[in-house]
């Protein structure tokens, strides 16, 4: 089944091989063996499977099934780890800077705040639109991924700025909330053998979708100053606030878990090595929705 993950959905290094053992696609986009038919395999127009023609090996060769030129998990691990190193940093250094600017100021009150916003509703938009670029593009481009690492980085930086002024200490049990929810996640996933089923995606793609939906509308509502209370920054905490943030950790971790589905599907079709970046930005994607989402549920019981 095609991926609904935003970065991974559309390509089809990302599904499941035509054949077994057999990549989806070659590093080129083509289709090993296109068209090909193999034995004990029944093709429109083939009455009986069996051996097509003399001389012809009965079963598909299996070059490039972790092959030098494939996707592997290591890979994968391995770039998900510059990608979110690059974007650790890059928060933090955007913290410090916008810190030191609210404090030269000489007004670290809620309105030096007004500044890290700015930053956070504009690094915003632009980390969205380039995951919008990621989800139409076929090729792979790792500096557009790093690019999206950085300007994420400077979103996150200035967000969790604003979280810790308001709430004091928030940040680092957050950010560690977020590796051990992931690493816990893989785990379960690893070792649990956890299978992914059709209804349970398309549950958490539901999920997704009305959720972000809902966060839209009450956006686009909060600037004509009605409160649904649905998100709370400052006052006091709807109990829907609460639902709605503890509802966003879990699609949040859910999706983490078809991740690391549509990861592994991409290493069994054998899916080009430079595949494996797109799966490092796919993740990299869902741990930021992870970690605003627990910044703010944390927000929410540290006011209470």
């Amino acid at each position: 089944m095609q991926s609904k993950n935003p970065v991974l959905s559309k390509v089809p290094a990302f599904q499941a091989s035509p054949y077994p053992g057999q990549p989806y696609a070659d590093s080129d986009g083509s289709a090993p063996y296109a068209g090909q038919p193999y034995a004990g395999q029944t093709y429109p127009g083939q009455t009986c499977p069996g051996q097509p023609y003399p001389g012809q090996p009965t079963t598909l060769p299996q070059p490039f099934v972790n092959s030098p030129g494939t996707m592997t998990i290591d890979d994968v691990l391995a770039k998900t780890a510059i990608t979110l190193g690059l974007l650790i940093a890059s928060a933090v250094v955007s913290f410090w800077v916008l810190g030191r600017y609210m404090v030269s100021a000489g007004s670290f009150s809620t309105a030096a705040l007004a500044v890290p916003s700015v930053v956070a509703v504009v690094t915003g938009l632009v980390a969205f639109g380039t995951v919008f670029v990621m989800n139409i593009r076929r090729a792979v481009k790792p500096g557009f991924i790093l690019v999206y690492s950085v300007i994420e980085g400077v979103f996150i930086g200035a967000i969790s700025l604003i979280f810790e002024f308001l709430n004091p200490g928030i940040v680092l049990p957050a950010a560690f909330g977020t590796f051990v929810a992931a690493g816990v996640t893989l785990a379960a996933y690893k070792f649990l053998r956890i299978k992914v089923s059709s209804k349970f995606r398309r549950m958490v793609v539901i999920g997704t979708m009305a959720i972000a939906g809902v966060y839209l509308v009450n956006l686009v509502l909060s600037l004509f100053g009605v409160n649904l209370g649905i998100v709370s920054v400052t006052g006091a905490v709807s109990p829907l606030a609460i639902l709605f943030s503890i509802v966003g950790v879990g699609l949040a971790v859910f999706n983490l878990i078809l991740d690391f589905d549509y990861i592994e599907q991409g290493v069994r079709a054998g899916a080009p090595a430079s595949e494996s970046w797109r799966g490092a930005f796919g993740l990299t994607v869902t741990m930021v929705w992870l970690y605003v989402e627990l910044l703010r549920i944390l927000s929410y019981f540290n006011r209470r």
